[in-house]
Parts: C-alpha cells; sequence; structure tokens
C-alpha cells in the first residue's frame, strides 16, 4: 500500500470506530430523530477492531512518509521535496481532526 492508501483506509477505520456516537449526535443536530437512530449504537462492539486497524495504518502512513527514504528514480514525483511536503501536509490534515474524530466517544457524553 502506498501513503494515499493508508491515509484512505486510515479515515474509513476512524469513521468506523466513531460510528456508534458521532452518526447519532450529527443527526440529532440536524433535527432527523426517532428510534432508529439508537440503533446506531449497534457499532459500539466492533469499535475496538476499527480503532487497532485507525491507528495501524496511521502508523503506516506515518512510517511510510517519515522513517523511509523514497527509493525512487530522480525526475519522479516521489523523488520531490514538494510532493512529499504536500503528502506530509495532507497527512497530519487527516489525522488530527481522525484522532479527534476516534476520541469523540470519551466526550460524546458532554454533548448530550
Amino acid at each position: 500500500m502506498n501513503s494515499k492508501q493508508t491515509l484512505i483506509a486510515s479515515v474509513l477505520a476512524g469513521i468506523g470506530a466513531s460510528l456508534c456516537c458521532v452518526a447519532p449526535l450529527a443527526l440529532l443536530s440536524l433535527g432527523i430523530g426517532g428510534a432508529w437512530v439508537a440503533t446506531l449504537t449497534a457499532f459500539e462492539p466492533l469499535r475496538p477492531i476499527f480503532l487497532g486497524l485507525a491507528a495501524l495504518f496511521i502508523g503506516l502512513s506515518f512510517y511510510k512518509l517519515y522513517l523511509i527514504e523514497p527509493s525512487c528514480e530522480v525526475g519522479k514525483p516521489c523523488a520531490d521535496e514538494e510532493v512529499i511536503r504536500k503528502q506530509r501536509f495532507i497527512f497530519w490534515g487527516v489525522t488530527i481532526p481522525l484522532l479527534g474524530l476516534l476520541a469523540f466517544p470519551w466526550f460524546a457524553p458532554l454533548f448530550y
């Protein structure tokens, strides 16, 4: 997997991990309610699996962006310092909100 794929996978895992708490709050804040909103908590038992997957993919992305040197030919985009800088910027732009999303279930009782 390249850095882009691991970053996308970590975002999807983070959304899956916080689905039990963020989705009902978002729907209620939009004025959408009903008994079926309570069924979204059925994802709670899967939360540790999604947390682990998100941590794994964030770690893989960090490893590929910071700890290993790109092994590509000169002139390729992966060797360009500007491209690497943009990839790192996108990594942190996704990781910081994702960590907030992962921590949201612990802070959710403060909102409702």
